[in-house]
């Protein structure tokens, strides 16, 4: 049911159905709101200037990282996982998605400019798919990084899961947290409730790269509806975690 809310087409879609039957029980006045309602949340869920407006905060609340301060004792870089779906011999940099690959690539990039900090690349998947940790450790493999640099945590089927392990695994050794800079404050969260010590990294910046004109900004789009939705999935995360549901 969250995940409908976060959708607002799928939101919509369910305030019609409200609307033809509270029609079909002559209640006309009702629908006819109703109808408007739908057609409203599917005009501002899918604009560029809404989904700007909900994932700016959340892009912002951790500065990219600043290399100069980083301390060269930093032995770990973590990647949290993202879709990844390998088929018909496809090349890796397209069975992961446009997040995982960001993550992935950023992961590597650091791991080369630190020298000698193991990466760990984490995500699960239910049975009968691929773990997105997997993935990351094919094209990290790909990219220059060894065997013995690599560690693959591929259980965690969440976020929640993933600080967990993470946790396990280092305890409270500082190191390196690379995700999609929205998904940052909710990853950030989970990973101190977890007891682990992250220091962040955020990648894959859509606001701050996004290059804004008022018109086509308000003009509905395949992109403003994605921005609405990983910002209304964060949020609703954020506020679990707040009302301890998480």
């Amino acid at each position: 049911m969250i995940g409908v809310l976060a959708s607002p087409l799928a939101a919509a879609l369910l305030i019609v159905v409200a609307a033809v039957i509270f029609r079909a029980y002559k209640r006309r006045k009702l629908a006819h709101w109703l109808f408007v309602c739908a057609a409203l949340v599917s005009y501002f869920g899918s604009i560029a200037l809404v989904g700007a407006a909900l994932l700016g905060p959340l892009e912002t609340a951790y500065s990219p990282l600043d290399l100069k301060q980083l301390s060269p004792a930093l032995s770990y870089i973590v990647v949290l996982g993202s879709g990844y779906a390998p088929h018909d011999q496809i090349p890796i940099t397209a069975a992961l998605d446009g997040q995982g690959l960001a993550r992935i690539v950023e992961g590597v990039r650091l791991a080369r400019l630190l020298g000698g900090a193991r990466l760990i690349v984490s995500g699960g998947a239910p049975a009968g798919q691929a773990p997105p940790a997997r993935g990351y450790a094919e094209l990290a493999r790909a990219l220059g990084v060894p065997d013995a640099e690599l560690i693959v945590s591929d259980r965690s089927l969440d976020t929640s899961a993933e600080a967990a392990a993470v946790a396990r695994l280092l305890g409270a050794a500082p190191f390196l947290l690379v995700t999609s800079a929205y998904h940052m404050p909710r990853a950030m969260r989970l990973m101190r409730r977890a007891g682990a010590n992250p220091i962040p990294a955020p990648t894959g910046q859509r606001v701050a790269a996004a290059q804004h004109a008022l018109l086509r900004d308000l003009i509905p789009s395949s992109g403003g509806l994605q921005s609405t939705e990983l910002a209304l999935h964060e949020y609703f995360g954020l506020a679990a975690l707040t009302a301890g549901l998480e």
